[in-house]
């Protein structure tokens, strides 16, 4: 069976987590470009929030330095949606499937397994395809916030040596 097959099994549910997916990846590259060029620039932007705060309080810094972060953020709350609510529509493939199955036992009894096994396969397919769209998209989530954590450690770190 190749990829196409196995995608047209699996039916609407399948081709909206693969459309996800695709969104997701996409984000992430995003993502990924917007650290690297964050820390690319730390300095400069040290310096520049440096500057803004000479005379000010410790309390402009760590809003000045929240503020940067929150940029590197952009994104996130779409990779969290979709690690999040991808298994969701494969246990909804599931459920489907597995309805399908029993109103084909009930058309045609347990005699001809054939007559079933298209339900199982959906419930089958979607399930694996939620899972395969959500686990990458959880660990890049989870490892990129505890990226920006130490990222926001640097900045202030960066910021207050100057001072």
């Amino acid at each position: 069976m190749n990829i196409i097959d196995f995608l047209d099994k699996g039916g609407l549910i399948v081709y909206i987590l693969v459309s996800l997916n695709i969104i997701g990846f996409g984000v992430i590259a995003i993502a990924v470009f917007n650290l690297f060029t964050f820390r690319k620039n730390m300095p400069t932007i040290a310096d520049e929030i440096f500057i803004k705060v000479q005379n000010n309080h410790d309390d402009l810094i760590e809003m000045m330095v929240q503020t940067e972060i929150k940029k590197l953020e952009v994104g996130l709350n779409t990779i969290k949606i979709i690690a999040t609510i991808s298994p969701l529509l494969g246990l909804l493939g599931t459920v489907i499937g597995i309805f399908l199955s029993f109103e084909e036992i009930s058309k045609v009894g347990l005699d001809n397994p054939a007559a079933f096994s298209s339900g199982i396969s959906l419930a089958l397919i979607t399930t694996v395809v939620g899972l395969i769209v959500s686990i990458p998209h959880y660990i890049f989530y989870n490892y990129f916030i505890g990226i920006l954590d130490n990222s926001e450690l640097s900045l202030k770190s960066e910021v207050l040596k100057k001072i």
